[in-house]
């Protein structure tokens, strides 16, 4: 006999999360989006692009421009979905992203993020509540392994719903590129 709790739990939606800028999107947000989807099982990830990083300079590219080179970037990928829900929700925070997504309580979130976010995670507004929310997924990137590791976030949490995965790193950024 299945428990009612357990038949809810398989019933919810495993979503991913994948926020920045993407100025511009490239194909490492594009790779870690490919294993975050066969790794974990998840349905959809969305592309959840901001106007403006709160920790980074202003956008080079306007947001009209960069939504349109995420579109193009997913190319056949339907499962990765370009969002801009910041007016929808009157919010730029990531905890308002997650309950908005989750507030019908069918989804089962997995925010996905590079290993260079985990080191000022700690500084992200309501970060402790952003990880008793979702499944965090730190996907290693060149060079931030051992920093990440070393973290206020990496060492102050449980790890229950923090996993490090490990894959093969596409060595590309989007502070990178604009240097082009």
């Amino acid at each position: 006999m299945v428990k009612p709790e357990n038949k809810l739990k398989s019933e919810k939606i495993k979503i991913g999360i994948l926020g920045g800028t993407f100025d511009p999107a490239h194909k490492g947000h594009l790779e870690i989006s490919k294993q975050a989807k066969k790794r974990f099982d998840l349905k959809n990830i969305v592309w959840a692009i901001t106007k403006q990083n709160p920790f980074k300079d202003e956008s080079k590219s306007n947001l009209r421009s960069r939504i349109q080179f995420a579109k193009k970037m997913i190319g056949k990928n339907k499962y990765i979905k370009v969002k801009f829900y910041e007016e929808e929700i009157g919010s730029s925070k990531t905890i308002d992203l997650i309950k908005h997504l989750n507030k019908k309580k069918k989804n089962e979130i997995y925010f996905i993020m590079g290993a260079d976010n985990l080191i000022n995670f700690h500084k992200w507004y309501k970060w402790k509540s952003i990880i008793k929310k979702c499944n965090i997924l730190v996907f290693d990137r060149q060079g931030f392994k051992a920093k990440s590791l070393k973290s206020v976030t990496f060492n102050e949490t449980s790890n229950k719903n923090l996993t490090f995965v490990k894959f093969n790193k596409v060595n590309i950024s989007s502070s990178q590129l604009r240097k082009f």
